[in-house]
């Protein structure tokens, strides 16, 4: 279930769609600009990245000026990149929009198609505009990588292996969550290809037809997960790893599809109106599925917007406007979310937090829990 009004007042907003984009390809070794004046950049590596100032990167923003938007020029846009193509020689090339981009009508396919042939790099053009969630842009980023630079030419690897898609720190922050899924798969017998997100390299995404399944952690890689079984055969799993019985289901899915060649959604238990959930839809199902296993516990999720229907869990429905939200929350007993939800939730409600770095940015980053290790 959509719900469209989208209005907030207290809490705060989701990261945008550019920062997704930026998000998802940052340590890819492509070059992403942010076509705006200015200030998107500094919103994306003040609260949406937090690799920004340990782990090098080529985002940059166009310096759009007040007559540029007004009466368009579209050839400094392109001559910029091109220059700073041709010194830092980039794998690729991704250019994405903002606001006023969205407002001057630019064609970023066209701006890319030019690019691309002047410097013979593959580039990419995002039609972001800031007025959509991370979800789409980083979900546009990672499928453009899987349909054009994945190569073509390798069998499968010996080994029983697999791509993670989707773990951009939007998600997944930068504590020892992802260490510890890394250690997990190993523990289960899987070769990791490629890791889309953090700790991506280009080189091993480049490999990613030779992996046997992709386990897809967030609904920003389910999109590539779909090219990759277009283009390669490629099964996929929607699920995370957490601490307990959940964590041997999805071992269990992951060897199925990467037998069976079926892709499957790890988690499937029914809702409950007493508690609710809200966070991205594929931990949000997990921990809900997670819960039920271990402590009998029932929950209704709430999604951020532009969440893909297939990754939705069991009773659950994408957040509307604050309003919205508030009177679906009036009547849980306990309400697990990001911080910033408290001044929405009653007080007679029992509130347990999850910090989510795509909603609240750096504020609760210290909190955010190892599901793997804490759960």
């Amino acid at each position: 279930m959509l719900l469209k009004n989208q209005t907030s007042s207290i809490i705060s907003t989701y990261a945008a769609d550019v920062s997704g984009v930026c998000s998802a390809l940052f340590e890819m070794g492509g070059m992403t600009v942010m076509h705006d004046a200015s200030g998107c950049n500094s919103t994306y590596n003040t609260h949406d990245e937090p690799r920004w100032y340990d782990t090098d990167s080529m985002v940059f923003i166009s310096a759009l000026t007040e007559t540029e938007a007004i009466m368009g020029n579209d050839n400094k846009l392109i001559g910029d990149i091109i220059d700073a193509a041709c010194q830092l020689s980039p794998e690729f090339i991704a250019i994405a929009g903002t606001p006023i981009p969205m407002i001057t009508g630019t064609d970023f396919s066209a701006v890319a198609r030019v690019v691309e042939a002047q410097t013979g790099i593959p580039s990419f053009g995002f039609d972001t505009n800031g007025m959509h969630s991370y979800l789409l842009g980083a979900s546009a980023a990672f499928t453009a990588i899987a349909e054009h630079m994945v190569d073509t030419d390798l069998e499968k690897s010996k080994n029983l292996s697999v791509n993670i898609l989707g773990t951009t720190p939007l998600d997944f922050s930068v504590n020892s969550y992802l260490g510890s899924v890394n250690a997990w798969l190993a523990a289960q017998g899987f070769e990791i290809i490629g890791k889309w997100g953090v700790g991506a390299r280009l080189c091993d995404i480049r490999r990613a037809k030779s992996a046997h399944v992709n386990l897809v952690m967030s609904s920003c890689g389910l999109e590539a997960a779909r090219t990759l079984r277009r283009r390669f055969g490629t099964p996929y799993v929607i699920g995370i790893p957490i601490n307990g019985k959940f964590s041997d289901s999805l071992a269990f899915a992951l060897k199925s599809a990467a037998t069976t060649g079926e892709c499957e959604k790890a988690y499937h238990t029914d809702g409950g109106s007493d508690t609710i959930i809200i966070g991205e839809a594929v931990a949000a199902g997990c921990i809900k599925d997670a819960a039920y296993k271990k402590y009998g516990i029932k929950m209704h999720v709430l999604c951020p917007p532009d969440t893909d229907y297939e990754v939705l869990p069991c009773d659950s429905q994408a957040l509307g406007g604050e309003n919205i939200t508030r009177r679906i929350l009036a009547s849980a007993k306990r309400i697990i979310a990001d911080p910033l939800y408290m001044p929405i939730c009653p007080e007679t409600a029992e509130f347990i937090p999850l910090p989510h770095e795509a909603f609240s940015g750096r504020i609760f980053r210290e909190s955010i829990p190892d599901l793997m290790k804490t759960f």
